[in-house]
């Protein structure tokens, strides 16, 4: 993983000399911002639940970062929606299996694109395989953001 991460919500993920894990606070001890309503509106329009995300977490791709293929497992006994927005340059977004040895997939996203893992694909491995820098003009030095939704609670 090459990304720069944030969080906004109740709780984030915090990546540290400890590990990764979901927290409460910043490192500073700072409690995280509140999720933007516009971010909150669109998990209602597709999450297809009535419960909010408590979760927000925000990553920066940049010239030649990308992250590899992986489960969204820390939260899988609850099984909830994870809602993934894409900002920005185009990213080569992979999705495979429930195990690691699946056939994968692959496809474009752009700017304004939403993807949805529910049901069987909620812990199918996924991944960013590469970012086309520049290739939007939303962010005016290049770049990607991705925002997920999740209940991580």
């Amino acid at each position: 993983m090459s990304v720069r991460m944030t969080g906004a919500g109740a709780r984030a993920w915090l990546s540290d000399t400890t590990g990764y894990r979901y927290a409460e606070t910043q490192p500073d001890g700072r409690l995280w911002p509140a999720i933007p309503t516009a971010i909150m509106n669109v998990w209602k329009k597709v999450a297809e639940v009535s419960r909010e995300p408590d979760s927000c977490l925000v990553n920066f791709y940049g010239e030649g970062t990308k992250m590899g293929l992986h489960q969204d497992r820390v939260e899988a006994e609850h099984l909830w929606p994870v809602v993934s927005i894409s900002l920005g340059d185009e990213a080569l977004f992979r999705v495979g299996g429930v195990e690691r040895r699946d056939p994968t997939k692959s496809i474009w996203l752009r700017s304004g694109d939403v993807v949805v893992l529910t049901g069987t694909s909620r812990l199918a491995y996924h991944g960013i395989d590469r970012v086309k820098f520049r290739s939007s003009g939303l962010l005016p030095k290049g770049g990607r953001i991705n925002v997920t939704l999740r209940i991580a609670s």
